[in-house]
């Protein structure tokens, strides 16, 4: 029965694993991430700022209202919650913790909640919130209680826990050291438990002293880049999406690894991914009587009694030799098997004997993973100084999983990056570059075209100059993509039309037009003759007189024997074409019936061999 269950496991409840197993070892990461918006609602949090800006409640009610609509697209089956303090009014559960107001309970976003923060913001947010919240007395300790009360009522296995605390307050209790103690220690208690504390300060005059307060409510950051950042307050909106998309976005491994340096020395590694391309998500199928997702059942039956066949009863075979081989299991994952999966290292070459043409998939990135292996940062750190300071990179035999393929990779040291704000732009570590095998590389036979000109040359060299701009991948979104979700979001938020879409990716035609000025047309009088038109139809055929009207035959085509004996010996008659093959058959008298190329062959290799 057990092993029943373990084939068949869409019968069981169901799981709440989003990833399957992620690397070669027994490494799985399940369950869902969970994310809790804390949101100070006092009085100064709805001050405008200078010149017309947002005020941080409305920055706020944005930020939360894109992780809504990114969680839906990304991982709706994450759970997300809003909840308010220092309001005046308490919504909470039995509402024992008063100034409390849980907006929204720790749930999977939807579209209601997407309409419920929209209707936060601007003025009329702030008129809302006054209305139904209203600003009173703040206790930080009761609202991270509540908290607390939230993930304990949710009986899912949860893989993340982040809370996020979003305040222009340094000091929310005005000094009253007993709110504070209280604060302190229910914050120690939630990180003990697992959950991770975030704050978002933002702007207020005068500045934000994290020092003061703040210090031993948040979590210390996982990286010593994040410290600046965490220091540092958001003024403006595009900060704050930033810091928020940069905390709420899972790290996650694709894989976990070891890096075997030599005998005995071995360095734990993660492989992440640090783009991946994006795609339309899978249609989901729906029941029509209930609009319910319809859940899809494989299984396996005999093809002559009919009877259900259980996982042992199922072989794989190989038709070698006009003979069916079976095998188990067991036999075909030994013969896939090479290695255990990991990463070897078996030299070092310099950065010029790596091309660009060898980049034939999307490169990954590895970073150490110290809680694996103790003292693997250590020597991972040792290994990319050297290799930057000697400007090589290092040859590895590479496998990913259990029973792939081994394959060489390129680890290219990457050193690290910041920006005026302390923040890290580029991590630290190696770009894994997937090599090609001798027979990936084919040598293509170019066509024969006509040869450019010096003066055509030059002249093309101008226009290119004219043209040339620095390209950033994310500075161009996928047009097909953005309208689909514009799509869908009108459709769930009752929007009358989904918003104005730009398409990014088409051409400027005026700023060119503009920029090369008259070098298209002298470009076209060197290329093209005189009074050419390229948008012009070409010429209709004239019909061949007395054919009336019919298509001319084409002229028999005649092979000599010689010649096709020759590609008889040498293998080559299925390079000939069908009509030849035909024509051949008729010359030497091959009566056939048939008329498929093997066919023909077949004809005449045994006419001719007689």
């Amino acid at each position: 029965m057990a092993e029943w269950n373990a084939y068949y496991k869409n019968e069981d409840d169901e799981e709440d694993q989003e990833e399957g197993e992620l690397s070669g070892g027994d490494y799985k990461i399940t369950g869902r991430d969970s994310l809790v918006f804390l949101v100070d609602a006092s009085k100064e949090m709805f001050i405008k700022g200078e010149d017309g800006e947002p005020s941080n409640f409305d920055m706020t009610m944005q930020v939360v209202r894109s992780v809504y609509t990114s969680k839906i697209i990304s991982s709706h089956r994450d759970l997300v919650a809003l909840v308010f303090y220092g309001t005046e009014q308490s919504k909470n559960p039995r509402n024992s913790f008063k100034h409390v107001y849980v907006y929204h309970d720790l749930d999977e976003p939807g579209a209601k909640r997407v309409q419920d923060a929209d209707a936060l913001r601007g003025s009329k947010g702030a008129q809302l919130a006054a209305k139904t919240m209203g600003s009173s007395e703040t206790s930080l300790g009761d609202a991270l209680w509540c908290c607390a009360n939230l993930y304990s009522d949710i009986k899912l296995r949860l893989s993340q826990k982040r809370l996020m605390i979003f305040t222009c307050r340094d000091e929310p209790h005005g000094g009253d050291s007993v709110k504070d103690r209280q604060a302190r220690t229910k914050a120690n208690d939630l990180k003990e438990t697992g959950v991770t504390i975030d704050l978002m300060h933002l702007m207020k005059p005068g500045g934000f002293n994290v020092a003061s307060f703040f210090r031993d409510i948040v979590s210390p950051p996982e990286d010593e880049s994040e410290l600046g950042l965490q220091l540092e307050p958001c003024a403006k909106l595009e900060d704050l999406q930033k810091r928020v998309r940069a905390k709420e976005q899972k790290k996650r491994a694709m894989a976990r690894l070891n890096l075997c340096l030599g005998e005995g020395i071995n360095v734990a590694v993660g492989i992440y991914a640090t783009a991946v391309s994006a795609r339309k998500q899978a249609p989901v199928r729906l029941y029509r009587e209930t609009n319910e997702p319809v859940r899809s059942k494989t299984r396996t039956f005999h093809t002559q009694t009919g009877s259900l066949l259980l996982p042992s009863e199922i072989k794989k075979a190989q038709v070698y030799s006009k003979k069916q081989i079976v095998m188990e299991k067991d036999e075909v994952d030994a013969i896939k098997k090479f290695d255990d999966p990991g990463l070897v290292l078996i030299g070092f070459k310099p950065m010029e004997k790596l091309k660009r043409h060898h980049h034939i998939r999307p490169a990954v990135f590895l970073y150490p993973e110290e809680d694996e292996v103790k003292g693997s940062a250590c020597l991972f750190s040792a290994l990319l100084t050297k290799c930057s300071e000697r400007n090589v990179f290092a040859l590895c035999r590479c496998i990913a999983r259990r029973n792939y393929p081994p394959r060489f990779v390129a680890l290219v040291p990457q050193k690290e990056e910041v920006d005026e704000g302390k923040a890290q732009i580029t991590p630290p570590g190696f770009n894994v570059i997937h090599l090609p095998f001798a027979d990936d590389i084919r040598t293509l036979d170019p066509p024969q075209c006509p040869v450019a000109s010096q003066i055509q040359v030059d002249k093309m060299k101008e226009i290119v100059s004219k043209l040339r701009f620095k390209y950033r991948s994310d500075a161009f979104e996928n047009p097909v993509i953005q309208q689909h979700y514009r799509n869908l979001e009108a459709l769930a938020l009752d929007m009358m039309a989904p918003e104005d879409m730009e398409d990014l990716i088409m051409p400027k035609v005026d700023q060119i037009d503009g920029r090369l000025g008259p070098l298209v047309d002298e470009f076209k009088d060197l290329v093209y003759p005189f009074n050419y038109n390229p948008d012009s139809k070409p010429a209709a055929k004239r019909k061949t007189a007395g054919t009336g009207g019919g298509a001319e035959k084409k002229p028999k085509v005649e092979i000599p024997e010689d010649e096709l004996r020759a590609h008889m010996q040498n293998g080559t008659l299925g390079k000939l074409t069908v009509p030849v093959l035909k024509e051949a058959c008729k010359q030497f008298g091959v009566r056939t019936t048939g008329t498929k190329k093997q066919e023909l062959i077949d004809a005449l290799t045994e006419r001719l061999g007689s």
